[in-house]
């Protein structure tokens, strides 16, 4: 994969891959890593804030805490949607929503923290709105690529060396993953800006600065959260993305959900319990290259047996929600 954009270049592409290795990496780390000054990372780093949708947060990883994601399809009233979007983008549960079949789908991610907080959305919020006409649940087995790992990966901006370099060291013993009531003060922070300093993560948990980094160290480590980065793809030359939902032979689910992995255009896939048995995320650069994908490289696959690609109109909320300006 090649970036490809009029307004930002290589080292911008690098930039982006570097905080995907590590969001909480200094300005002066990653300068050293990149062959550039710490002031030249900063300011292309407010410049990709500004002019890209850039922000860093802390996630927490359901797969490894054993908690329910499920993928949503809702289909709506035509000139409901937006609405619709917006009133679940709020949501502390919800955690992408896109709007799809031209304004009148929804299609999103969720992640209760709880059983009641799953009923709660599934069995007696959605379906008491006189909007949603129809809701088609999918519920995640397998993840095969997402997550911790990120798409930018796929370009390959970083070397070995590089990324090594960027990568935390280790943390002996991190025990299994899991997160405290006392966690929840720290990661109401980074959840917001995975990018806070030590003396803010200080003042909100009221630990001591030390305490708060081997915290922080522990709970990445484990796998319990990760940071992520929320970006536009357009400013990596790949403004369009499309939903897909592949039917598979039971046999040849394991086969091609890691035969997706490496795709290139695959942002993200899973193996899930529904309609279908196998979601992915596509990112490509226009509908021809979505075409050459799905009559290529996944249509050649042995074990497929339905695809359906269901473009996204615009991104209503990626990792947060920043109400669009009326």
């Amino acid at each position: 994969m090649e970036m490809e954009s009029d307004v930002f270049d290589k080292l911008d592409l690098q930039l982006l891959s570097a905080l995907e290795v590590n969001g909480r990496a200094s300005f002066s780390r990653i300068g050293a890593v990149l062959g550039v000054s710490d002031q030249t990372v900063a300011r292309r780093y407010r410049r990709l804030c500004a002019e890209g949708g850039l922000r860093v947060v802390a996630l927490r990883d359901g797969d490894a805490l054993g908690l329910d994601h499920w993928t949503l399809r809702l289909r709506c009233v035509p000139d409901s949607a937006q609405a619709v979007a917006e009133a679940l983008a709020k949501r502390p549960d919800t955690t992408w929503i896109g709007l799809a079949s031209g304004g009148t789908e929804i299609v999103l991610g969720t992640r209760p923290r709880n059983a009641g907080d799953r009923d709660d959305l599934l069995l007696g919020k959605l379906p008491r709105t006189p909007r949603v006409l129809e809701i088609r649940a999918y519920q995640k087995l397998h993840r095969f690529f997402g997550g911790p790992q990120g798409w930018l990966q796929k370009f390959s901006a970083l070397a070995p060396e590089q990324i090594e370099a960027l990568t935390p060291g280790p943390v002996p013993d991190p025990g299994p993953a899991r997160i405290d009531p006392d966690d929840e003060p720290l990661l109401a922070v980074l959840e917001r800006d995975g990018r806070a300093t030590y003396p803010e993560l200080q003042r909100a948990t009221g630990r001591s600065e030390s305490a708060v980094k081997r915290r922080l160290a522990t709970l990445i480590a484990s796998g319990a959260i990760h940071l992520d980065c929320e970006y536009d793809t357009e400013i990596v030359g790949y403004p369009y993305m499309a939903a897909l939902w592949l039917t598979v032979a039971p046999a040849a689910l394991h086969s091609v959900g890691e035969a997706l992995a490496v795709h290139a255009p695959i942002a993200h896939v899973s193996a899930t319990a529904g309609p279908t048995n196998l979601t992915a995320t596509a990112v490509v650069r226009n509908t021809s290259d979505l075409y050459d994908y799905l009559s290529g490289p996944l249509g050649h696959l042995e074990g497929v047996q339905h695809v359906e690609a269901t473009p996204y109109l615009r991104n209503v909320k990626q990792l947060t929600y920043r109400p669009r300006p009326r």
